[in-house]
């Protein structure tokens, strides 16, 4: 419903609607709506810098377009429960095989970048959208969550140069997005400083 025609008697607990920060209007079934703008974002119907962040607790949903944001890649993890692959990564061995058969292509034929933005296995976040999702740090640390989940027992680890990882959480429901590498969360310019973790 637009602004214009809103009467809060009759819908006290619709969610509102902010583009780039303007209230234009609400709707009664948010999830759905995110849902569907997430999937044209995916899909490329809609650009891929656009920003939804859906604010559960003061029933919002932003739609950012504006320029400026900084956004920040990350693979896209599957949740949709009709899909089999549900839980693991968008991005399959398929998609990996493209990449290196760009090698061997012309300029205009490439899978590149571009190609893992259009079918959903790669997505922006910006800081707002980060704030309403679950990051796990790498596509092992996810496999792990889901075992943990399902009610496997973890073998501990023995060796002592692994890289440190946090306890799983099992009150954990399910991860949105994971890391492209762990030292992408620090960003472009930290990531080529050498030894950041080392102070003199």
């Amino acid at each position: 419903e637009f602004l214009e025609e809103y009467e809060p008697q009759r819908s006290p607990n619709a969610t509102k609607i902010f583009l780039n920060g303007v209230w234009i209007g609400i709707h009664r079934d948010p999830l759905h709506l995110v849902r569907l703008v997430q999937e044209l974002r995916r899909r490329g119907s809609i650009s891929h810098e656009v920003s939804v962040i859906r604010d559960i607790r003061d029933r919002e949903f932003k739609i950012f377009t504006d320029a400026g944001r900084v956004c920040r890649p990350l693979f896209v993890i599957d949740n949709d429960p009709t899909h089999e692959r549900r839980g693991q990564l968008v991005l399959t061995k398929e998609h990996v095989m493209q990449l290196e058969e760009d090698h061997d292509l012309p300029a205009g034929e490439k899978f590149g970048w571009d190609g893992l933005l259009e079918c959903g296995a790669v997505e922006y976040v910006d800081a707002e959208e980060e704030e309403t999702i679950m990051i796990v740090m790498t596509p092992e640390d996810l496999e792990v969550s889901r075992q943990v989940a399902q009610g496997y027992e973890l073998a501990e680890e023995t060796d002592p140069n692994k890289r440190v990882k946090a306890p799983i959480n099992k009150n954990t429901s399910q991860y949105t997005h994971c890391e492209i590498h762990p030292s992408m969360i620090l960003g472009i310019c930290a990531s080529i400083i050498p030894f950041p973790d080392h102070n003199q």
